[in-house]
């Protein structure tokens, strides 16, 4: 018997025993309060430390009526951009008492289930979405019972749903630019989908007509994978007259478009400059040195959390479209046309 009770975990009457205080008050020191005494709270704490306590997450939630949980739903957790984003979304969710559950929605989809359907399950506290999902109007109905932050991604616009996001536009011209700033006149793009996909696409090619070259504007769709990019790359390279340059949707594809270079004998970037968005820790390692976009992905994801935190308070207002600055990173893989050998 007595070994049954050494094995049970500590409680709060254990801790509130240990440091000569009232259950209440251990309350009021694990809730963080302000109104303990400091000596109290060194006694409490120095308890919890000693008998290994740890509060009952579960009878918490009931309590409070709160799980402290927010559930991220990322459209595909191979794609190492998230991880900067997350970063900047957990610092700020962690220092208010919260915690992410993540899944993966390309997963969710292969079964058949409900992606949000989980965190429903689990009694999430808000939900963060993360890149563009391909039916993203089915998140109308999640929105209406909890809150809801887009980040990384132009849609859905609901009511209420707030959208967190880097300046597509802006920063596809930046791309844009830069390659024609090199003398480059045939400049290709390799797309995406959805709305982020779109407005990329669209940027590309009004600047390129603002600079006469409208006529000479070559598109070629892809997944947003390496694969998909390096596909789309080998049709473009076989054109008669191939591209001297190939902006990517993003740096995954984009690196699909050096695999495509370098089967094709060609040097990258004496033979063809490649720019890649997102500015992602492929990019930065040296062997592949990418120009690419910076899309603020770390303050992306503060602002989201900020988004939500917001309406954990109480915040009724409409949803709308916040955007970061994004700003461009030439790298290695850029250079003027023509250079020599």
């Amino acid at each position: 018997m007595e070994r049954s009770m050494s094995m049970r975990p500590p409680t709060i009457r254990d801790v509130a025993d240990r440091a000569g205080v009232s259950k209440s008050l251990v309350s009021l020191v694990l809730r963080g309060s302000g109104q303990v005494r400091p000596d109290k709270r060194e006694a409490v704490l120095r308890a919890v430390r000693e008998l290994g306590y740890r509060p009952n997450a579960a009878a918490r939630s009931l309590s409070e009526q709160r799980t402290r949980t927010v559930g991220v739903l990322l459209n595909d957790l191979r794609n190492p951009w998230f991880v900067e984003m997350l970063d900047g979304l957990n610092s700020l969710l962690h220092d208010n008492g919260l915690h992410m559950l993540l899944a993966d929605s390309r997963l969710n989809r292969r079964s058949g289930q409900d992606p949000a359907g989980p965190f429903l399950d689990l009694r999430v506290d808000g939900l963060v979405v993360v890149g563009t999902l391909p039916d993203p109007a089915a998140l109308a109905a999640v929105a209406e019972r909890l809150p809801v932050v887009v980040a990384g991604a132009r849609e859905p616009l609901l009511p209420g749903v707030d959208v967190v996001a880097n300046d597509d536009e802006h920063g596809a011209r930046l791309v844009t630019e830069h390659l024609v700033g090199l003398g480059h006149r045939r400049i290709a793009h390799v797309a995406g989908y959805g709305r982020v996909g779109e407005l990329r696409r669209r940027a590309f090619e009004a600047t390129l007509r603002e600079h006469g070259l409208g006529d000479g504007i070559v598109v070629e769709p892809s997944d947003m994978t390496e694969e998909g990019g390096y596909r789309s790359t080998v049709r473009l390279l076989s054109r008669a007259e191939r591209p001297t340059a190939v902006f990517a949707v993003n740096d995954i594809a984009a690196v699909g478009a050096l695999s495509a270079a370098e089967e094709s004998g060609l040097r990258v970037p004496r033979d063809l400059s490649v720019v890649g968005y997102d500015n992602t820790s492929i990019a930065r390692l040296r062997h592949v040195w990418l120009t690419t976009v910076d899309n603020a992905s770390h303050e992306v994801g503060r602002r989201a959390a900020r988004c939500l935190l917001d309406r954990f308070a109480g915040s009724g207002t409409p949803g709308g479209v916040r955007l970061a600055a994004p700003t461009l990173e030439i790298r290695g893989s850029t250079a003027p046309l023509g250079l020599p050998g």
